[in-house]
């Protein structure tokens, strides 16, 4: 994923708890510094596809009033280091328990400890798992016309067929780098929900279109992410999103899917999907199918219009810009599910056929 460098993660660790470890012998104050994690400090980069970070960083001295952070970052950073040289993992839950032996250093809440890792991972510009931090969460299900190839923990080749899980799936493992695949799937359909994902396996719909089927479960977990991106590259076929008819779903799911995040932009040529396009649903669904809408709520107001005007990637992009301003006209928002109104198998035998008619004019 990440490139290896001269000079391994865990020696990097040590490097920089050595100079940090010198300059208070010297009476001096140490610092440390990463990148500003937002959308403040990223650009996009079209041409790439993605948000690319910019020079804005955020140094960290010792001082009174920063000694907690500054212990804990360094703690951190020591089970990194212990975890990389032991060849074993930690969960970001475990991590926050493990800082219970920490003393003073120790987080109050899990927030703080993430943020922290996020911070070393930043730092580092290296993702959490080399780091040997794992999230809690799985990575998605999967679908359809594919095989993964994957090894045992005994190194046993296995090759898994997603066709074969009946009314079930594959779940998407939290490491994905080393799965190999094999499919003649004419494209790729990442769902938002569980519920929508589910009413598509009910009815097939990945055997009679040919086609793999990914449920996000929301926001896409990391390993989703580059599931998707590797099955993206590997396969080299149409990659389409179906999500709410809302701004946390524009935002917050597919434009994270698409172009990355500014939290994560030392890391999004890894994690993005440059070559998805927005399916639906969009405003103008909600006119077309005479969908039931709710009102917006003062979130997705302020999420639509904080996007309008900050979000390099609305920005670049006129046709979102309309989408958006046409939402916020509207004053309302719609769910996958709202489809079931025309009856259960609508969105299957009406709704996907008369979409994927016309991928030319899916939003960017």
């Amino acid at each position: 994923m990440v490139r290896a460098k001269k000079i391994s993660v865990a020696d990097r660790i040590k490097e920089n708890a050595r100079d940090v470890y010198n300059k208070i012998l010297k009476s001096q104050k140490p610092t440390m510094t990463a990148p500003v994690r937002s959308l403040s400090n990223v650009r996009y980069h079209v041409r790439k596809g993605y948000f690319e970070m910019l020079n804005k960083v955020k140094k960290r001295t010792l001082t009174v009033s920063t000694v907690k952070s500054f212990a804990q970052t360094l703690k951190m950073m020591s089970l990194s280091k212990e975890l990389i040289e032991t060849d074993d993992m930690a969960t970001k839950r475990e991590a926050y328990y493990i800082s219970k032996n920490w003393g003073k250093a120790g987080f109050s809440e899990q927030t703080e400890s993430d943020t922290i890792m996020d911070d070393v991972e930043a730092m580092f510009g290296v993702n959490r798992e080399q780091l040997k931090f794992v999230p809690e969460e799985k990575g998605g299900d999967v679908a359809g016309k594919l095989v993964v190839i994957d090894t045992d923990s005994k190194g046993k080749r296995l090759r898994i067929d997603c066709t074969k899980f009946g009314s079930g799936a594959y779940s998407i493992p939290t490491d994905v780098e080393n799965l190999k695949f094999q499919s003649k799937a004419k494209f790729i359909l990442a769902i938002e929900t569980a519920g929508m994902f589910q009413r598509l396996v009910k009815y097939d719909y990945w055997d009679r279109k040919n086609c793999i089927l990914i449920s996000m479960g929301g926001v896409p977990t990391r390993a989703c992410r580059r599931f998707i991106r590797r099955l993206s590259d590997s396969l080299k076929i149409s990659v389409y999103a179906f999500v709410d008819g809302d701004p946390y779903g524009y935002f917050n799911i597919y434009r994270t899917l698409k172009v990355g995040s500014g939290n994560a932009a030392h890391l999004n040529q890894y994690f993005c999907v440059p070559k998805v396009s927005f399916l639906g649903v969009t405003p103008q669904d909600v006119i077309d199918y005479k969908l039931p809408t709710h009102p917006l709520k003062e979130v997705d107001i302020k999420r639509a219009k904080d996007a309008l005007k900050n979000d390099p990637f609305v920005k670049h992009h006129k046709s979102w810009q309309l989408a958006i301003n046409q939402m916020l006209k509207m004053g309302v928002r719609v769910e996958q599910q709202a489809f079931a109104k025309h009856g259960l198998d609508f969105v299957v035998n009406k709704y996907l056929p008369a979409k994927l008619k016309n991928p030319s004019k899916f939003l960017p």
